[in-house]
C-alpha cells in the first residue's frame, strides 16, 4: 500500500481538522478519537485519495460522517445538575468573546448531529452553501434548511446569544 504523501498531509493538516473535529464533538478527547478514527481509514485508502487530487474534503466528509454515526449510535451523556435560573451579568466577565464561545459551545451541543456540522462547516469552516453540500452529500437546499434550522435551535436554547447569531457576526465569533 503507497503511502506516499500521508505523513505529510497529516502534519500540515492536522490542526485544523482537529478543530473541526472538537467543534463537532464539544469534547477534546472525543475529538483525539474522532480524527484518529477517520485518519485511520483515510491511510487505507490514502493511494487512491493521493491520486484523486482532493484527500482533505474526503477526510473532512468522513468526519462529519463517523460523528453523525457516533452520535446515532451513543446519546451523549446528560448533565444531572440544574441549569442555573439566571444567565449571570455579563459585565462581571472580563471577556465577553470567550463567555460568548463557552455558551455556543454549550448550545452547539444541543443540536442535532447533522445541524451542528452544517454550523461547523459553514461557520466555522467558513465553507460555502455548495461546499457544505457536496462535503455531506446532499442539496444546496438542504443546506440551507438545516442552517434555518439550527440557528433558530441555537436561538431557542440560548437566548443570550441573540446577538451572534445572524451569519455575518456568526462567522466573526467563530474566529
Amino acid at each position: 500500500m503507497d503511502h506516499t504523501g500521508f505523513r505529510d498531509f497529516v502534519l500540515a493538516r492536522q490542526q485544523a481538522l482537529m478543530r473541526t473535529a472538537y467543534l463537532l464533538t464539544g469534547d477534546p478527547h472525543l475529538a483525539e478519537d474522532l480524527l484518529q478514527t477517520v485518519l485511520v481509514k483515510v491511510a487505507g485508502k490514502w493511494g487512491r485519495l493521493a491520486k484523486d487530487g482532493n484527500p482533505e474534503a474526503y477526510t473532512r466528509r468522513a468526519l462529519v460522517n463517523q460523528y453523525i454515526s457516533w452520535r446515532r449510535r451513543h446519546r451523549p451523556e446528560v448533565p444531572s445538575a440544574r441549569p442555573p435560573d439566571h444567565v449571570p451579568d455579563r459585565a462581571a466577565y472580563h471577556d465577553d468573546t470567550a463567555l460568548d464561545r463557552i455558551v455556543l459551545g454549550q448550545a452547539l451541543a444541543k443540536l442535532a448531529p447533522r445541524q451542528r456540522a452544517v454550523i461547523v462547516l459553514r461557520f466555522w469552516e467558513d465553507l460555502t452553501e455548495a461546499q457544505t453540500a457536496d462535503l455531506l452529500r446532499c442539496s444546496v437546499g438542504t443546506v440551507k434548511s438545516q442552517t434555518h434550522h439550527a440557528l433558530a435551535r441555537l436561538r431557542v436554547v440560548a437566548p443570550e446569544l441573540a446577538h451572534l447569531l445572524n451569519e455575518p457576526v456568526l462567522q466573526e465569533a467563530a474566529r
